[in-house]
């Protein structure tokens, strides 16, 4: 066993728990540390997308993210009641797979750890098919920002230095010469504040994920291995994603209509609503 993996056991294996009736479960607070959080606010933004994701996967949310109460020390002998909650290991996949694996290294062993649960965060098109909009939106945006993670991994070791560049290269493809400050303004959205993934609509996001997808897969076919390559790997990938579009007869990305609500703002109603129940 090397170094990495010793590790992955020690830090995962060592705050597992078992109940009673032989159930194996993690506590949040832990997993928060293993996870190198070290501030539970942070950690609680993460832990509420996962929630959502256990949701729109048709999972109920309280089997899987039961709350409990901790005592935790403070200075001076004094003690302090604070929120908990005791994981399933369904749920510690969700969170590692909303977790950031760039700034928190042992984030990425976490979803090698926890990738037993995999097949449960996925649905089936028919399951897909009666989703809302808004639904839709979430589920395909948590897919798109974990596809990017392994696609900004895979361009890195293509040798992307400028993932600002290597990104606008596929938008350009995709959007017919746009830039994704471009796809902003017209979208009227600041690209400092705001993702302009986060304003784009199911289909929108569907044709994003398939160029994500496969310039991955090209990226790692083709062994390529600078950014130049890279980057023309990436527009060219856009490019056959949006040929394809006009092909089957269907809209092209920037002829879609840019939602009202962010992704932010439904996130935010949803958790309202699993919260209330």
């Amino acid at each position: 066993m090397n170094h990495i993996e010793e590790y992955k056991e020690k830090t995962f294996e060592d705050i597992k728990h078992i109940d009673d009736l032989g159930n194996e479960y993690w506590e949040a607070r832990e997993l928060m540390l293993a996870l190198e959080y070290s501030k539970w606010e942070h950690f609680a933004k993460v832990i509420n997308k996962a929630k959502i994701s256990c949701k729109l996967s048709g999972i109920n949310v309280n089997d899987h993210f039961p709350v409990i109460g901790k005592t935790i020390k403070m200075p001076k002998g004094a003690t302090k009641e604070v929120i908990d909650y005791r994981l399933s290991r369904y749920a510690c996949y969700l969170i590692v797979q909303n977790a950031s694996p760039v700034r928190h290294k042992s984030v990425a062993l976490g979803q090698t750890y926890f990738a037993v649960q995999t097949r449960k965060m996925e649905i089936n098109q028919e399951e897909y098919s009666k989703l809302s909009e808004d639904e839709k939106r979430l589920y395909t945006r948590i897919n798109v920002k974990n596809k990017n993670k392994y696609l900004f991994d895979t361009a890195k070791n293509a040798g992307v230095q400028n993932y600002g560049k290597f990104n606008d290269y596929g938008y350009r493809g995709l959007y017919d010469g746009e830039t994704a400050k471009q796809i902003a303004k017209r979208k009227g959205i600041d690209p400092d504040k705001e993702d302009i993934l986060d304003y784009m609509g199911s289909t929108e996001l569907a044709a994003n994920l398939f160029r994500i997808t496969q310039t991955d897969e090209v990226l790692k076919n083709k062994r390529v291995n600078n950014e130049e390559d890279a980057c023309k790997t990436h527009h060219a990938v856009g490019q056959a994603v949006r040929n394809t579009i006009k092909k089957i007869g269907g809209t092209v990305p920037e002829k879609l209509p840019t939602p009202e609500k962010s992704i932010r703002e439904l996130e935010q109603e949803e958790l309202k609503r699993i919260s209330n129940k």
